[in-house]
C-alpha cells in the first residue's frame, strides 16, 4: 500500500479530529505535574532506525512521550506500513506522539510553492490525527538566507495554518530556527499576535533562543499555553554562537545553558510543558541509541529537580 492509499484507508475526516483530541487527552499526567519528558527521534536519528525501533526505545527507556518526523513515517508508509497498524504500536506502547517534525514550505512567498506547502501540511496533519497525535511543527521551510521576512504577512499565513489545523485537529506550532531568517522569539510572537487565534502556538529551543541571539529573558514575558512543546538540549561554550550548528548540541546539564532559568520560567507559565529531548550530536549517533536515550531522560530529569 502506497502513502496515498494508506493516508485514505485511516479516513482522514472528521474522525482524524476525535482522535486527535484522544490525543491531547493523553498529554495530561496527574494534576500538578508541570513537566513531561519527551524523546525527539532527532536525537538516536543517526543509528538510522526504523520507526517501530523508534517508539520501543522511547518506551523501554522511560519517556512519557515522543516527538517523531514526518520523513521516518513516510519512509514507513511507503514501504508498506499502514497507519492503522503504527496507531496500534503506538497505543500498545504507552508514549504517545505528542508532536510531529516536517519541512513543509508554507511560509514562503512564491504562491505556487506556498500552495504546494499548505497541501503537504495538510497531508500530514491528517498523518499525525491518524496516529493520535495533536501537534506539528510548522517551521520556515524553504526560506532562504537573504528573503525579506515581513511578520505581517507571517502572521496572516500562520493565521491560515492554524485554521487547517482546525479543520484536521491538529494544532501547528510555529518554530523559529536561530541560523534561519526566522531566527527570533521576537518574530514568532509578533506572527503570533498577527494571527490573532488562541490556537496560536510556538515550539521554542534552548539551542535556537541562544543561536538566534534571542536569550532567555524573554520567556519571562510569556504567561500562558503559547509554548506547549519546548526543545530540551544544552550548548558548550567553547564554540562561538554564531559557529555553532545543531551538531554541537549536548545534553542538558552538560553545557553552559540557564537552564534551571528557563525551566522556572517554563513552570510560571499557564499549562503544563512538554520537555523534549532534540539533538544531532554526531557522537552519539555513534553510540548505543538505548543508552543514549536513557541518558538524556536522566540528564533531563536532574536539570527539572527542584524546579
Amino acid at each position: 500500500m502506497n502513502r496515498r492509499d494508506a493516508i485514505k484507508t485511516a479516513s482522514v475526516t472528521t474522525g482524524l479530529a476525535l482522535l486527535s483530541q484522544a490525543g491531547m487527552s493523553k498529554d495530561k499526567k496527574k494534576e500538578g505535574d508541570k513537566f513531561r519528558f519527551s524523546l525527539n527521534t532527532s536525537t538516536i536519528s543517526g543509528q538510522k532506525l526504523s520507526v517501530e525501533k523508534y517508539i520501543e526505545i522511547a518506551a523501554r527507556a522511560g519517556y512519557d512521550c515522543m516527538e517523531l518526523w514526518l520523513p521516518d513515517l513516510k519512509i514507513f508508509l511507503d514501504t508498506g506500513g499502514s497507519l492503522p497498524r503504527l496507531k496500534k504500536l503506538i497505543d500498545d506502547s504507552k508514549v504517545p506522539v505528542v508532536n510531529a517534525i516536517g519541512f513543509a514550505p508554507w511560509m514562503v512567498d512564491e504562491e505556487e510553492k506556498r500552495n504546494a506547502g499548505f497541501k503537504q501540511m495538510r497531508e500530514e496533519m491528517e498523518i499525525m490525527a491518524a496516529l493520535g497525535c495533536p501537534r506539528i511543527a510548522a517551521p520556515s521551510a524553504g526560506i532562504g538566507p537573504t528573503a525579506q521576512l515581513d511578520m505581517f504577512v507571517v502572521g496572516e499565513r500562520f493565521a491560515k495554518l492554524i485554521e487547517l489545523g482546525k479543520q484536521t485537529g491538529v494544532v501547528p506550532q510555529l518554530e523559529f530556527w536561530g541560523a534561519s531568517r526566522f531566527y527570533h522569539i521576537g518574530q514568532a510572537l509578533m506572527a503570533s499576535a498577527v494571527a490573532n487565534d488562541p490556537n496560536a502556538r510556538i515550539l521554542a529551543d534552548v539551542y535556537h533562543l541562544f543561536r538566534g541571539n534571542s536569550g532567555f529573558d524573554g520567556l519571562k514575558m510569556i504567561d500562558g499555553s503559547i509554548i506547549e512543546v519546548f526543545h530540551m538540549n544544552d550548548y558548550p561554550g567553547s564554540i562561538p554562537r554564531e559557529q555553532q550548528q545543531d551538531k554541537d548540541r549536548i545534553y542538558p546539564g552538560d553545557g553552559v545553558a540557564p537552564l534551571k532559568e528557563i525551566l522556572k520560567d517554563l513552570k510560571n507559565m499557564k499549562g503544563p510543558k512538554i520537555l523534549s529531548l532534540e539533538l544531532f550530536n554526531r557522537e552519539y549517533w555513534a553510540q548505543d541509541p538505548l543508552e543514549v536515550a536513557k541518558t538524556g531522560l536522566a540528564k533531563m530529569k536532574k536539570v527539572a529537580e527542584g524546579v
